[in-house]
């Protein structure tokens, strides 16, 4: 934008020699500072991305607790209820949940080595607790605690 100015410089100045108008430049004009989406879009788009963020965080959490829950409880140190670790009782030939018939012979201690070999102390104690008694009767069924 331009203005127009007039000068008046008397009689004695030719028409020729300047002309009665000059061109002014426009005052400038203000600058523009922010130039891009409004505050309100941007926090909009920041709040959007502070969700999916907590959304994916969530999800990973899920994924990583699903995934411990599955894993083999030998893997960090179980045992069963015997005391023996779940890799030991998984190669021996009893195992907790099982029932056992009691065969001619047999008796707590030996029931007890075969449950747990390396420690039969413990299972003879888990045995005795589960029959509420130290003998075992031929034919008999036992549950392995």
């Amino acid at each position: 934008m331009a203005a127009v100015e007039m000068f008046f410089e008397g009689p004695n100045v030719t028409a020729s020699s300047r002309s009665p108008l000059r061109v002014v430049p426009a005052a400038p004009t203000a600058p523009v500072y922010r130039v891009g989406p409004l505050v309100a879009n941007r926090r909009a788009a920041r709040a959007r991305m502070k969700a999916r963020r907590r959304r994916s965080a969530l999800a990973a959490l899920v994924v990583i607790s699903l995934v411990l829950l599955a894993w083999p409880g030998h893997a960090f140190g179980g045992t069963n209820g015997v005391g023996l670790s779940t890799d030991l009782a998984s190669s021996s030939t009893l195992s907790s949940g099982m029932v056992y018939v009691v065969q001619p012979g047999d008796t707590i201690a030996s029931i007890a080595r075969a449950l747990n070999p390396v420690s039969p102390a413990m299972a003879r104690k888990a045995l005795v607790a589960e029959l509420r008694s130290e003998d075992v009767v031929t034919g008999e069924h036992v549950l392995i605690p």
